[in-house]
């Protein structure tokens, strides 16, 4: 299965923390096909001074979508996240991964409604953070 994914950091080394989100994707997940160029943000939900460094990644795993998450989320544990954003309270973080889009091994797209996670991410086509990157790598 291919999974889209959207990285973004505010706080600390963005760009460092990213490269190794990515590092630790691929140990734990399966190779990244593709990934985009850095992108600059303001944020999105809220108000900070801190702009936002913004990626996109394409990864190949036989992981399920739960499992995905699961190691997604340890990922941000690791780098330094501390809490999630619930019930759309957004605040400044180390790194958030979101699962965008997803598509089976003969290229259709895979949708999940679960208390955890939706895929399609419900508000990716909203997010220019995520849709030009997204683009860059499509």
């Amino acid at each position: 299965m291919r999974y889209f994914l959207s990285l973004g950091s505010n706080l600390g080394e963005r760009e460092q923390t990213l490269r190794a989100a990515l590092q630790q994707i691929e140990q734990q997940l399966g190779p990244i096909l593709r990934c985009s160029s850095f992108y600059y943000s303001e944020p999105w939900g809220f108000d900070s001074p801190n702009t936002f460094c913004n990626l996109c990644c394409c990864v190949e795993t036989p992981l399920q979508p739960l499992e995905v998450l699961r190691l997604t989320q340890s990922v941000e544990r690791a780098l330094g996240r501390k809490k999630k954003s619930t019930d759309g309270f957004y605040s400044d973080r180390t790194i958030d991964i979101d699962i965008v889009r997803a598509f089976d091994d003969n290229g259709q797209e895979i949708h999940v409604s679960h208390p955890d996670l939706q895929i399609p991410h419900p508000l990716w086509q909203e997010r220019d953070f995520v849709t030009v990157p997204l683009a860059e790598i499509s």
